[in-house]
């Protein structure tokens, strides 16, 4: 065990190119992992070789077996997924890795959700039983094992909270995760982790970041 005093029981709802690596990360740090899918044995390869700390289960199982969730399934199967497991996710910790990617007319990346709504604030309102935080949204998945494991504790990450100890449970393990977490205030003030935003797809510091997002002055 390399990482927090005292383990979590953390569910992952989708196991792909970002709930993969995470779990992993946090799996070394000590953590049970539950990964969620709606066809738990196509995860058997994946998971056998984690330990008995990890296990594969249906996404209402993975939610019920912990204690925090991290959203991570492709983002239109999103608002589905959340009407099936509302009343299972009120009462604990939800960090929100999902991205509504758009395309402008001219090839940029935008928000599905348009101006003045974040990803954050949406997911909050989403799920009022929960308490919410953003996370690991900005950084490339594919950065995620190699940043995190070849260079640990170099990169930022940022985060978004409105409850003071969901924030403290997100920056728990975006440190087990391997990088420095950066706060970026509450939800609605968490556009620059979503599409289009000054930090989407950016790589760097903790101090970078904070200097992108226009925050150089905050610790």
């Amino acid at each position: 065990m390399t990482g927090s005093a005292i383990p979590l029981n953390i569910g992952i709802l989708g196991a792909g190119n970002i709930g993969r690596p995470l779990g992993r990360h946090w799996l070394a740090a000590g953590h049970a992992v539950t990964f969620g899918s709606r066809d738990p044995g196509r995860l058997a390869a994946f998971v056998e070789p984690l330990g008995d700390r990890a296990r594969a289960a249906t996404y209402a199982e993975a939610v019920e077996a912990s204690d925090v969730v991290l959203l991570s399934v492709p983002y239109p199967a999103l608002d589905e997924l959340l009407e099936q497991l509302e009343g299972r996710l009120a009462g604990r910790t939800v960090i929100d890795a999902t991205s509504p990617i758009g395309l402008s007319e001219d090839g940029l990346f935008v928000s599905q959700l348009g101006p003045g709504l974040t990803q954050g604030s949406w997911a909050a309102e989403r799920l009022p039983g929960s308490r919410v935080a953003r996370a690991f949204t900005h950084f490339p998945d594919e950065l995620l094992w190699s940043r995190g494991t070849q260079q640990r504790h170099f990169w930022g990450m940022g985060i978004a909270s409105d409850d003071p100890g969901a924030r403290q449970v997100t920056e728990t393990l975006v440190r087990d995760a391997g990088f420095v977490p950066v706060h970026l205030g509450r939800l609605e003030e968490s556009a620059a982790v979503d599409p289009g935003g000054a930090l989407f797809g950016y790589v760097s510091t903790a101090a970078g970041l904070r200097a992108a997002a226009g925050l150089s002055g905050r610790a």
